[in-house]
């Protein structure tokens, strides 16, 4: 007969000390167990903080060095890709089942989630059609599963995922389809990812009054979620990614970068573009961390001067240095920059705005070489601008191509950023534990494997 323990580990995206006051059903998991800080993998982005936790290795070992990054083979940068294969390492699933062939993993919408080796999985996955649409669905495995939880909760409503209109709703059907998967799979883990905070805490900052109610909103979907594993013999294990905090406007490497002639451009019918195989130097920026690629010795000194006296960059990390924060791998930058505090870094390279290539006034995370937060804002500056998008979205369900140009270049919108490491524990991640018995030595997320594996089927 198997020991396993079942186990619920619900992300709560940019949940911090400092906000879980506002959080009391979640808060009351640490009743019999306890709640720590969480010392995040850097950058403290979800991609890299995700990869580090169900690996136990930091960047440099399982590669994951930012959300996205220059895929040197391809000649490309390359954002938000979902294979599990490009995370290195052995996953917790695989070391769980090593211990004991009955363990059982589902993965719900955390990142990585297609072709890897866990039982169950789903993750946003839009289909689009020929004729350019973008129609909101997700991807699963076993493949009916997709079907089973979207007859039951309609189309996974991927607009309020990401976008101007990102929201509660998609945090709702993530709960929902965790119930189910509950109820039809019994994972022995159960990764399940809730992404609501990400949304106002970019927008608006953490210490918006607005926050407080955002808050109270994930703690009672998490709450009941947390109840029916509870009542199904779960243990739960509440943690996040890292803690987001005030900025004030952009840093633009890329702009550093050309007015220093390192980068080449070149004009198409969509635009300019940064020509990032043809330059010199250019940076691949995700949040509060910029990875700066150099063609050679001479770039890559001249990069570095420019850079290090940039207005709003904190550090740059060159060749070994770049280990003290396990950024030591191939797929990093030759340079790594650290922003201010209050700042965050942008890709644009463009100096004049008509000239900004078409897709940046879009929601489009694929095409953008970086991280994008303004795609969570309309563009106030345009009349009528919910309008407008809700005529070129009846445009695009006729058959009609429509350019959904209504995303703002304004860097200063944005109130709240991520990636650097806290200043202080109640500003970063978290973990809550309901159980005292298997304690958290050192509260790292490169530990949190190890822990999920000791807590599940024992010490070993």
């Amino acid at each position: 007969m198997s020991n396993l323990r079942p186990t619920l580990v619900l992300d709560v995206v940019g949940l911090t000390p400092d906000l879980l006051r506002f959080a009391p059903r979640i808060s009351a998991v640490a009743k019999d167990g306890f709640c720590v800080p969480l010392r995040p993998s850097i950058p403290a982005v979800t991609c890299t903080a995700q990869s580090s936790m169900v690996t136990g290795l930091p960047p440099s070992g399982h590669g994951v060095v930012g959300n996205g990054w220059w895929d040197r083979e391809r000649g490309e940068v390359a954002f938000w890709k979902q294979a599990n294969g490009l995370v290195r390492g052995e996953k917790v699933w695989d070391a769980l089942r090593r211990i004991d062939p009955a363990a059982t993993t589902a993965n719900l919408f955390w990142w990585y989630a297609m072709y890897g080796t866990h039982d169950v999985s789903v993750t946003p996955r839009p289909a689009y059609p020929a004729d350019g649409r973008k129609i909101p669905d997700c991807w699963a495995h076993p493949a009916d599963l997709r079907d089973r939880l979207q007859s039951e909760l309609g189309a996974f409503p991927l607009f309020t995922f990401w976008g101007p209109k990102a929201g509660i709703s998609s945090t709702k059907w993530i709960a929902e389809a965790a119930k189910r998967v509950l109820a039809w799979h019994r994972p022995t883990l159960h990764l399940v990812y809730l992404p609501h905070l990400d949304y106002p805490l970019q927008k608006v900052g953490p210490t918006h009054p607005s926050i407080a109610a955002e808050v109270a909103a994930v703690d009672a979907i998490a709450g009941d979620l947390i109840d029916a594993h509870r009542a199904e013999g779960y243990g739960v294990i509440v943690l996040s990614e890292y803690g987001i905090v005030e900025t004030s406007d952009a840093v633009f490497p890329n702009r550093a970068l050309r007015s220093a002639g390192l980068c080449t451009f070149r004009n198409d019918a969509t635009g300019e573009l940064l020509d990032h195989g043809a330059s010199a130097a250019f940076a691949v920026p995700d949040h509060q961390i910029a990875h700066v690629h150099c063609r050679d010795a001479a770039s890559h000194a001249a990069a570095k001067e420019v850079l290090a006296s940039l207005d709003g960059v904190a550090r740059v990390l060159d060749g070994t240095e770049r280990a003290e924060f396990g950024l030591d791998h191939e797929r990093a930058g030759d340079l790594v920059l650290f922003s201010a505090r209050d700042r965050w870094f942008a890709h644009d390279w463009w100096t004049d705005a008509a000239r900004a290539p078409d897709y940046q006034r879009t929601v489009d995370i694929h095409r953008k070489p970086g991280y994008d937060p303004r795609e969570l804002f309309f563009d106030p500056h345009l009349p009528l601008v919910g309008l407008r998008a809700a005529a070129k979205l009846a445009l695009r369900k006729l058959g009609f191509r429509a350019l959904l140009n209504v995303i703002p270049l304004d860097t200063s919108l944005v109130r709240g950023s991520h990636g650097l490491p806290p200043a202080r524990p109640g500003e970063g991640p978290v973990f809550i534990s309901d159980d005292a018995r298997v304690p958290f030595d050192v509260a790292d997320q490169v530990r949190v494997k190890d822990h999920l594996v000791r807590r599940i089927a024992g010490p070993r």
